[in-house]
């Protein structure tokens, strides 16, 4: 295992790196202001494959590894952490066609959705089912030609705008977590509707909504390999999702590292400025220390799935490690800023807000704690 990047590494984290300063950074602050979604730099990134990165070029994607979009999804927060939940949950959206899907259902919806086409999101949270998805209630009847979905999903990031939705629904009522099924269901469908838009505190640039599925009619065809699997597909989606959460936690503590290094030398207290003063100083260094160990954890995540091999406990660990650091850095980073830190025209004010997120959303710090112990624990 080597985290030296190759050349191919290095030049997408460069062309996302100048992206974001180009196109997220100037308006971040009036997006998150406005609650905008950025509809058109969402099509940008599509166009140069930011939302299907993992996605093989037989399926109309760059076929990136899981390293370089780890790289790239820093890059993205680091500027506009909104942005970055939106690129997350599009390349998560991908990954159940990719692994599940026909080819015809690939050839329908994956090349669109790797080329910025089409928008996908996943819809699996419900009103009564967030960290224990096998008590799922939205239900899908099977009626021959086609299945009738109803029920109500909440916290579904940009489900306003997208063209494609992973939808993990019940087909038998009696199996617990072994009776859901995964469905592809088109924007437009009969019976399906936006709901609520959330007023978030944080992420506000980022659309986040409750779907309604009110004898909604999908197609037979529309079903995501069989019945009785759409928890095993969810899981291994969520394995992806985790990685790119841990990353974007990456991107956040990364900004609030780079902002109280530079209020640091600027701001004079006493006669000098505060860089000179040990309790800055401490922050900052564990700030730095911590980002190099969550950023290690992260590409060993990503290192292990793009080598086929087992990754769901070390992508629990990133995501947590990684968003728990970025927690408490958004913390020392205001602290640094003192009352300049709790007004809007400082990027810190954001970021605070954007990163409380990260510990919640693809499974609260408590989850990866539960999954992590689990596979340290089974016989």
């Amino acid at each position: 295992m080597s985290f030296q990047l190759n050349e191919e590494q290095k030049m997408v984290r460069l062309m996302a790196r100048d992206f974001a300063r180009k196109e997220l950074e100037p308006e971040a602050a009036r997006r998150d202001k406005e609650g905008i979604f950025p509809v058109e730099v969402v099509k940008k990134m599509g166009q140069l494959g930011l939302l299907g990165m993992m996605v093989p070029v037989e399926y109309g994607g760059v076929g990136a590894s899981a390293v370089s979009y780890c790289l790239a999804l820093q890059e993205i927060a680091y500027s506009c952490a909104s942005t970055a939940v939106t690129m997350s949950v599009a390349n998560l959206s991908t990954e159940p066609l990719l692994k599940f899907g026909n080819e015809d259902q690939k050839a329908k919806y994956l090349f669109g959705l790797a080329q910025g086409e089409l928008l996908g999101c996943f819809a699996l949270t419900e009103p009564g089912a967030g960290s224990d998805p096998g008590s799922l209630s939205t239900r899908a009847e099977n009626k021959g030609d086609y299945y009738l979905i109803n029920g109500t999903k909440i916290f579904i990031t940009h489900g306003q705008y997208a063209d494609v939705v992973n939808l993990i629904t019940r087909t038998d009522q009696d199996k617990g977590s072994k009776g859901l099924s995964a469905f592809i269901v088109e924007k437009g469908t009969p019976g399906f509707s936006i709901g609520t838009r959330e007023d978030k505190m944080g992420l506000r640039a980022s659309n986040t909504v409750e779907l309604i599925f009110d004898n909604c009619r999908v197609p037979q065809k529309n079903l995501l390999g069989r019945e009785g699997i759409g928890f095993k597909i969810a899981m291994t989606a969520l394995d992806s999702g985790r990685i790119g959460i841990a990353s974007q936690a990456l991107g956040i503590t990364r900004a609030c590292l780079d902002e109280s290094i530079k209020y640091a030398r600027e701001r004079k207290q006493f006669g000098k400025t505060i860089s000179s003063f040990q309790a800055i100083q401490w922050m900052i260094a564990d700030m730095a220390t911590g980002l190099e160990a969550a950023n290690l954890l992260t590409l060993s995540a990503a290192w292990k799935k793009d080598h086929k091999l087992p990754f769901t406990k070390e992508a629990s660990m990133a995501k947590l490690f990684a968003s728990e650091l970025a927690n408490k850095s958004a913390y020392m980073a205001l602290q640094i800023h003192g009352g300049y830190g709790y007004l809007k025209d400082f990027k810190i004010e954001r970021l605070y807000r954007d990163v409380r997120a990260t510990s919640i959303y693809e499974g609260t710090s408590e989850i990866q704690r539960l999954v992590i112990a689990r596979h340290l624990l089974k016989d």
